[in-house]
Formats: structure tokens, sequence, C-alpha cells
């Protein structure tokens, strides 16, 4: 038995899908099927009841998992203990943002990280916030700047380091959209409405349709806050995005909060990683900074 072997008996025992498992931790199909059972033959029991419709854990893996978790935590523990008593951490780190976390929130606690662990590689990579926590999951990236989802998934550790205000947002230039959110009342129901395709944005303005008894007319559905302020500024019609994105963007000047008489909760941003790996060395520094910036 190995530390590889044992991370990929527990990514099955909780995804229950060979297929996600390979995608997920990097390995075929076949070289996970084999390390299965090598883990199996050294049992001398079956881990897995496996048919073509679903996987489950038998008792032996039940058992093993539990025997497992707590043999990897002792083993990360000890891999910690004695990299912290070495001069300097090295290593690398994948951080997932969105382009305008990357400057508002991520410098701060970049410039502390690289104070404390200047041998640490930094490999970063930006996009729409709303996939960030689906990223970490999946071990696509190291940790995440994100706001934090409705239901976190269990396996995901959050710390907040601060809360965004979110904004409705209209265009001032001329244009019809403009013409329609000068009028008392506004006329909700004919104004296009540019969504976020997922996340959390997208859960607070649905919510804010049904609190005002709205029907949207939906024009667009965007990945991406900055996407939607730049379609907005554009006249293309109303969206909501947070106000960090608003008050960074080059079309700022194009743009105005639009009052809507309910006040919209706003993001609770943070990091997230996986809670297994909260022991690393690495991480936990990085975990250790941004949660006390």
């Amino acid at each position: 038995m190995d530390v590889r072997s044992v991370e990929l008996f527990l990514h099955l025992s909780q995804s229950l899908h060979f297929a996600k498992t390979s995608r997920a931790m990097h390995v075929s199909a076949s070289t996970l099927s084999r390390v299965i059972q090598r883990l199996e033959d050294e049992l001398g029991s079956s881990l897995f009841i496996r048919d073509k419709r679903s996987v489950q854990l038998t008792h032996a893996g039940l058992r093993f998992r539990s025997f497992a978790e707590q043999w990897l935590e002792q083993w990360r523990q000890l891999q910690m203990d004695l990299s912290l008593h070495s001069t300097e951490l090295a290593g690398e780190l994948t951080i997932y943002c969105s382009v305008t976390a990357s400057y508002s929130h991520l410098p701060d606690i970049l410039d502390k990280y690289r104070l404390s662990c200047p041998k640490a590689d930094i490999m970063l990579e930006t996009g729409d916030v709303a996939l960030a926590v689906d990223k970490v999951a999946n071990g696509e990236v190291d940790i995440a700047l994100a706001a934090r989802p409705e239901h976190l998934p269990l396996n995901i550790a959050f710390a907040s380091i601060g809360k965004v205000p979110l904004s409705i947002i209209g265009p001032t230039i001329a244009c019809n959209v403009r013409k329609l959110l000068v009028q008392d009342p506004i006329p909700w129901e004919q104004i296009p409405i540019i969504l976020p395709e997922h996340g959390p944005a997208r859960a607070r303005i649905d919510h804010w349709f049904k609190q005002m008894g709205i029907r949207p007319d939906v024009y667009a559905k965007v990945a991406g806050h900055e996407a939607i302020v730049s379609m907005v500024a554009l006249g293309g019609g109303v969206g909501i995005a947070p106000q960090v994105v608003v008050d960074n963007s080059p079309v700022r000047e194009r743009i105005q909060s639009i009052p809507v008489g309910v006040e919209l909760e706003p993001f609770d941003m943070g990091i997230c990683m996986l809670s297994r790996r909260l022991h690393e060395p690495l991480m936990q520094r990085f975990w250790q900074i941004a949660a006390n910036n």
C-alpha cells in the first residue's frame, strides 16, 4: 500500500464512479482498476461491488476507508511536521480566481506569501468565479478565491476573507434600455436582462425576481462578471455584478447602479481548498496568511 493508491481509493470511495475518479485524479481507467485490484489482493477482500450501472463499497471497503482516512491523515501530519522544521518551504501551488480578484484581493495575500515561502512557485489561472469551487473539488487547482456557494461541498474547506456587495447595474449611455430605466415605475418585464450562467450571483438575482414578482426578459446568459459588465456598458440590458468588478472595470463610467428597493445579499468572498489537503505545508501557510489577512 502506498500514498497514491490510498488517495485513489479514497476518491473512488466518495465518487463511486471510476470514470469521474480517473478524470479528477489524472489516471487512466485501467490504471485505477489495477490499483484497486492490487489493494483488494493485499487485503484479501473485495472493496467494491461493481456492475454495469453502479459502484458500491462493500463492508470491507467501508472499514478500509475509515482506516485509510486515518492513515493518510497521520502521513500528511508527519510530512507537515518534518517540512515545517526545514528552513524554507518549496513546491508549486495552482491558484484560480476571477480576473478582478487577481488584482483586488490576491496581490496582498501573495505579497505576504512570497515573503513567507520565497521558494514556492505560483501558477495563476483566471476565469469565471462561479467555477472556482468545482475546480478545487475536481482537483484541477489547489486553491481558489471564490464566493461561498449556498451549498458548500462537504470535502471543501472555506475561509472568509471579506464581504463583496452586489449591484443591479444598467447603462448610462443613450439607448433603449436607458429610456426604460428612467421611467417611474421601471417596467422591469420590458427590460432585457443579462444573467450569469450559474453560481451565487445567479441564485441572488433569481431570488430578487421572485421577491419583485418579475418574469424577466432574458437577453443573454454570460459566464463571468466582467463579461456581464461589458455587455451592460454596451447597452445590451441590465445585469448583476459585484461592486468590486464595476469599480475596477475600464467601462465603469458607462454603468450605473439601479436602486431596486431590496438589498441584495453580498458575497462571502474567501479561499477554498480540499479539506484533506489543509495539513500540506504550502497549503496550510497560504490558508493562514489569507484567513488572517
